[in-house]
């Protein structure tokens, strides 16, 4: 699936149970920086239960790290046999189920675990830390650990920490109700001192299967960035863009990436074609949410797993003449 800078927002955290509750939250916070911490430097080999409503995908997922260099290998154990590998500079896909490799560059370097909420120290301004209860997972005594969005733009976590390494053995996003919408469950991890290469290296050949790759463009080399979301849901920004071309059109299509430092929210802007019937509205994509609209000759779509309300407000807030924006220096390419 990067650190910010550690902010300390006492006067938002502190409860009517006075320093001792701000004990507690400083605790949370020290659990969340250790899970961030083991995720990204441990070697580990695991199994684990990607959950989704009614579907379930078993997952077995690689993290290497050697000399400070980071490659990882997730594989589906299920039918698609669909394996992801990342190292330091790009992202691989393969697609044995459609006979197709995607590459990308990377400029990320999180975890691909998804459903696992990196720690910002920005965090506490949108979202609640708090330290629950004890609790046993795999025979190993575990820290449940919330994370609960301050307003409706957002969704909340819940982790169940392994007390020894802080590895979340248990990771819930959850709606403004408690309602889970995704979870991973880990079936074992092993932590292991050494991995070797060959242990992250696809069981896919990728011979006589169609390679795509996307380019990332360069904002000083790109002249068709134009667009822009304004009256943004507060603490998301503009984290990342790029021109790229789908399956199928010869058009590129515009993604901007717009981020809290949890949740993230995807525009794609792209030109309608008169003979495809255009989306309109709000619809549901797995486990996110997408908002369409119509706007000046081009189909604007907004598509996260976030609350409904955040992608029709960023999907209504997008606007054509925002260039000044998107070549903002903290501004990344897609990766």
């Amino acid at each position: 699936m990067s650190m910010h800078k550690y902010s300390l927002l006492l006067l938002l955290l502190v409860s009517a149970a006075g320093a001792r509750g701000d004990d507690g939250d400083r605790e949370a916070r020290a659990w969340l920086e250790r899970m961030s911490q083991a995720i990204s430097t441990r070697n580990y080999d695991g199994r684990f239960f990607h959950l989704r409503g009614s579907s379930s995908e078993t997952m077995r997922i690689i993290h290497r790290v050697d000399r400070g260099r980071v490659t990882e290998r997730l594989v589906s154990l299920d039918g698609s046999g669909r394996e992801v590998i990342r190292t330091q500079n790009e992202v691989i896909c393969y697609l044995p189920d459609r006979r197709t490799v995607l590459v990308d560059r990377r400029k990320e370097t999180g975890t691909l675990i998804s459903t696992v909420p990196r720690y910002s120290e920005d965090l506490e301004v949108h979202y609640k830390i708090e330290r629950g209860p004890s609790t046993k997972m795999l025979g190993r005594r575990t820290q449940i650990i919330s994370v609960q969005p301050r307003d409706q733009f957002r969704y909340g976590y819940r982790l169940w920490l392994d007390h020894e390494t802080a590895m979340p053995l248990k990771s819930q996003l959850c709606d403004s109700h408690g309602n889970v919408i995704e979870q991973i469950l880990f079936a074992e991890v092993n932590f292991k001192e050494r991995i070797p290469a060959a242990a992250l290296e696809s069981a896919v050949s990728g011979e006589g299967y169609t390679w795509i790759r996307q380019d990332v463009q360069s904002p000083r080399l790109s002249r068709s960035v134009e667009w822009s979301v304004m009256r943004l849901p507060a603490g998301f920004r503009l984290t990342a863009w790029r021109l790229q071309i789908v399956a199928g059109s010869n058009t590129p299509v515009q993604h901007l990436v717009y981020s809290d430092g949890l949740a993230t929210v995807s525009v794609f802007i792209e030109p309608r074609n008169p003979d495809t019937e255009a989306m309109n509205g709000l619809s549901k994509v797995g486990a996110a949410f997408a908002f369409s609209r119509r706007l000046d000759g081009h189909q604007v779509t907004a598509v996260g797993e976030v609350p409904p309300a955040t992608v029709e407000a960023i999907a209504a807030g997008v606007t054509k003449d925002g260039a000044t924006a998107v070549h903002s220096p903290d501004v990344a390419p897609v990766p």
